[in-house]
Parts: C-alpha cells; sequence; structure tokens
C-alpha cells in the first residue's frame, strides 16, 4: 500500500503530477522532487491517498523531501536570474534574427537545466542560439516550442465574457473546438464573435455543445414544416435558451413559443423543401 499526493509546479500551474507520499507529507507543503529535468520545488495540492501497487498503472515517483528555508532562497534566486536569462535570449533572438517569440524562462531548482519556452508560426532552426545560451549559462539549454492557445495559458488576459482566460485559470488540457459547435449553437461565425485571444475558436464552444445538442432534441429541425395555428409554416431559425422557433408564415417571418407549434417529436425532422424526408 503506497500513500499518493498530487504535486505542482509554479511553471505549470494548472497540470498535477502524482508522487509517492513521505509520511510526514500534507496538503499544502512545499517539497522538492524530482522531475525529468532535474529538481523542482513543487506544492503538495491534495490530501494523501492510499492506494493498492496493483492498481497504479506506472511506477511513480517518490517525493525526495520536505523544502527548507535554502531550497526557497534558491528557488527565488533561480526565478531572479531566469528573468534576466529571458531578456538576455530575447537580445541574441533579435541579434540572429531569429523569428520566434520567447516569452518564459526558468531553471530547475539544481539549475541543471534551463528552460525557454517559445512561439513561433513555423519551425525555427535554433541550435546556434541554444550553443550561445550554454556558453552563457554553462547548463544544459532546453528551447521549447509552444502552440498558440499554450501561449495565452502562459500569458493570461480576460476574455471576452470579462473573466479570466480559461486556460489560464484552470483547463489541464486542450480539447479540440470545431466550427460545427459555433453552427451548432447559432452562433455567427464571425472570427470577432467566436475565436478568443489566442486567435482560435473559443474554448468555451466545447463546454455548451453537448447541452445545446441535448436541447435541439425537443425543437423542430430548421428547413422542416410544422403547424401552427392549423396552418402548415417552415421553420427557418431556433432560439435553443428562450424555447423560441423562428418562422415562415403568410405575413413573413416570425418567432413564436416551442409550445405554440404541433410536430410528430418522434420524427422532428418532417418534411424539408416541401417533401418528405427521407431517414
Amino acid at each position: 500500500m503506497n500513500k499518493i499526493v498530487g504535486v505542482k509546479f509554479e511553471t505549470e500551474t494548472q497540470l498535477k503530477y502524482y508522487y509517492i507520499g513521505k509520511n510526514l507529507v500534507k496538503k499544502d507543503d512545499k517539497v522538492v522532487v524530482s522531475t525529468d529535468k532535474g529538481l523542482e520545488l513543487g506544492k503538495v495540492v491534495t490530501d494523501v491517498h492510499p492506494i493498492d501497487d496493483k492498481k497504479l498503472k506506472k511506477e511513480l515517483p517518490s517525493i525526495i523531501r520536505l523544502s527548507t528555508k535554502k531550497d526557497f532562497i534558491n528557488y527565488k534566486e533561480n526565478k531572479k536570474l531566469a528573468g534576466q536569462a529571458l531578456k538576455k535570449c530575447k537580445k541574441i533572438v533579435k541579434e540572429m534574427n531569429l523569428e520566434m517569440d520567447v516569452i518564459e524562462a526558468y531553471f530547475t531548482l539544481d539549475k541543471d537545466h534551463l528552460i525557454f519556452n517559445f512561439y513561433a508560426d513555423n519551425r525555427v532552426d535554433f541550435r546556434e542560439l541554444a550553443k550561445e545560451l550554454a556558453y552563457i549559462y554553462k547548463t544544459r539549454i532546453e528551447l521549447r516550442q509552444i502552440g498558440v492557445r499554450d501561449k495565452a495559458k502562459k500569458i493570461g488576459g480576460l476574455g471576452c465574457c470579462g473573466r479570466e482566460l480559461c486556460c489560464a485559470k484552470f483547463l489541464n488540457k486542450f480539447d479540440s473546438v470545431t466550427i460545427s459547435m459555433a453552427k451548432n449553437q447559432n452562433l455567427s461565425l464571425n472570427p470577432n464573435k467566436i475565436n478568443g485571444v489566442c486567435g482560435r475558436l473559443l474554448c468555451c464552444l466545447k463546454y455548451e455543445d453537448e447541452i445545446y445538442s441535448l436541447e435541439k432534441e425537443r425543437f423542430p429541425k430548421i428547413g422542416s414544416h410544422v403547424k401552427y395555428q392549423d396552418k402548415d409554416v417552415k421553420v427557418t431559425g431556433l432560439n435553443v435558451i428562450n424555447d423560441l422557433v423562428k418562422i415562415e408564415t403568410n405575413n413573413g417571418i416570425v418567432f413564436v413559443g416551442l409550445d405554440e407549434i404541433k410536430f410528430d417529436k418522434n420524427n422532428h425532422a418532417g418534411k424539408k423543401n416541401g417533401k418528405p424526408r427521407s431517414h
């Protein structure tokens, strides 16, 4: 039986990694752990959970120890040096005319690695840059190209809703978001309306897509024919949020309540373009 805890790092605030906990480790403790890049300072963000070894899908690393005052001093110093390294790297990038935007730099606690995250539209040959940085800082250099959504996550900001960006606040991974989700929600396909600050489709389109799909099962299909005031009318649009159906009548196009129309809910496609719809 092992005891595991979740640990987060400041450099990856939304990702949680699991470690075998020591007996004295508890939630909110600062700990030193080993990563594939070297030693890092992390924070325990979960309670201790006992787990049967057989249920572990892979072997987990163990927490090395609780952090000390010296570890925290080193961490603060590393953070300061990383800020200076970021400025230096940006300067060299400009001198080398490399088309890349370096947005973050950080040292591992043991200074075994100096990692730079950068964004670029295309692949970048940064070999000479890496050599120059290694010569200056006398440590292993890692340059990691990230996507535009990762860039927004790192930098942060406010979304069109006025709240902090979802990617910066709580998203651990990016789900696929498609234009069909915007269409399903009857949104304008204007990029200014459906794209986030990263320039990609809003993540929140994914959150709401399922409920729209479920709610639409109560409605007739757009293009189908329904009964309104004992007349056959064509459905030209839907307002799922307000339970309204847009119909075409002899007097023009109007919105009416869903409860004001009649249609076969078991076959709510009705007729399309004046002909029975095949199934």
